[in-house]
């Protein structure tokens, strides 16, 4: 088409007709820019497809690692909520001196309440890449990208929370590392011996003592307010944020 116009432009400029020829002169020009247009505009929707499905396979792994972790989330709550009972039980017989559990229920209580540590370790792997790669940009939700820069934030906080938790939980176990009593008897008397491999003894000594210290009830009720704190002010929220993190890739997935 070009070397058409070319032609009749050469032509007319031969035969001194200049209007003619600048009228084919400004539509070779035109059908230059054209093609400039078209090819940036194909050029464009190439890239475009490109950036999609990159944004695609991102979503993709990003729903299964969200996923994974709701699932972590709520066996730690249950857990959670697991020993917050548990502490409830320990403090009801602390304030009824009179009806003590025998020696078995309180190692049983003793162990189910403090022996699991609790953390949340989300799969964060995708999103810690996508960030530090600058990849996160081909996320084109707006609200996603910024659901996904404060779930970071938002871990960080849970961690200090969990670290809390521990420390009260530490307190609590600390008063079986005197002579006053005795962890072998929580051992003993739950299924620890069988699981270590630990010879059982015949003479336990006895912890009941404990729901009888002011100090232990203390230390029991502030790992009970640090583990509703825990679970109402940190987890829950957090899983109200994964659900939406959840539901927003959910709508930008093909």
């Amino acid at each position: 088409m070009i070397k058409f116009f070319r032609k009749i432009r050469q032509k007319a400029l031969t035969e001194n007709r200049f209007s003619k020829y600048l009228i084919y002169a400004i539509g070779e020009i035109i059908l230059v820019v054209l093609g400039i247009l078209i090819a940036l505009a194909i050029n464009n929707n190439n890239q475009n497809r490109v950036t999609r499905e990159k944004e695609q396979t991102y979503l993709s792994g990003l729903k299964n690692d969200f996923q994974t972790s709701k699932l972590k989330l709520s066996e730690l709550i249950k857990v959670n909520k697991s020993n917050f009972h548990g502490a409830q039980q320990l403090i009801a017989y602390a304030s009824n001196k009179n009806e003590l559990p025998t020696e078995t229920l309180f190692s049983e209580l003793l162990l189910n309440t403090f022996s699991s540590d609790i953390s949340f370790n989300p799969n964060n792997s995708l999103l810690n890449e996508m960030i530090s790669s600058g990849s996160l940009k081909d996320i084109s939700n707006a609200e996603l990208r910024k659901q996904l820069t404060n779930w970071l934030s938002t871990i960080e906080d849970i961690s200090k929370q969990e670290n809390e938790l521990g420390i009260q939980r530490e307190k609590v176990l600390g008063f079986f590392r005197t002579n006053e009593t005795s962890l072998r008897t929580v051992f003993n008397l739950t299924r620890v011996n069988q699981e270590l491999g630990l010879p059982k003894i015949e003479n336990n000594i006895s912890n009941l003592k404990l729901l009888k210290s002011t100090a232990f009830e203390n230390n029991v009720l502030m790992f009970i307010l640090t583990n509703y704190a825990t679970e109402n002010a940190h987890y829950n929220p957090l899983m109200e944020d994964l659900n939406a993190i959840l539901e927003l890739i959910n709508n930008e997935l093909e």
